[in-house]
């Protein structure tokens, strides 16, 4: 079995999708023709979002997400979080946390995109010795 894809539920398709472009990087893979669903691919994984009006008519009771409370978080690995973070910011996404080390040896930094998802930047976490 392999995870092949995360789905986001967002009130516009088209504008998480190119925010995640500008904050994250990443390539815009399939967008559906009606706006309601598309996908970005961010290496093995796809990162894919969906309309909450689609979610609606499908009979699902999709919440907004709130980076003050969230149920989630995703993350994405790089090798300048301070550097990413900036990227972020720059392109609308609010500052939950600065770059910093923890104490496990992993430098981990937090934003909010403008959809309300709590976004990890962080870099890899070393192997045990």
């Amino acid at each position: 079995m392999k995870f092949r894809y995360a789905i986001l539920f967002v009130e516009d398709v088209l504008e998480a999708i190119a925010f995640f472009e500008a904050a994250f990087g990443g390539t815009r893979g399939f967008v559906h023709e009606g706006g309601d669903y598309g996908e970005m691919l961010t290496g093995e994984t796809k990162l894919a979002f969906s309309s909450l009006a689609l979610m609606a008519q499908l009979g699902k009771s999709a919440r907004r997400h709130d980076a003050e409370q969230p149920s989630y978080e995703i993350a994405f690995e790089c090798e300048d979080v301070t550097g990413a973070v900036a990227r972020a910011v720059a392109a609308g996404a609010r500052l939950v946390q600065a770059a910093r080390v923890e104490p496990w040896g992993q430098t981990t930094g937090y934003v909010a995109t403008p959809q309300g998802i709590l976004v990890e930047l962080c870099t890899a976490i070393a192997a045990p010795a």
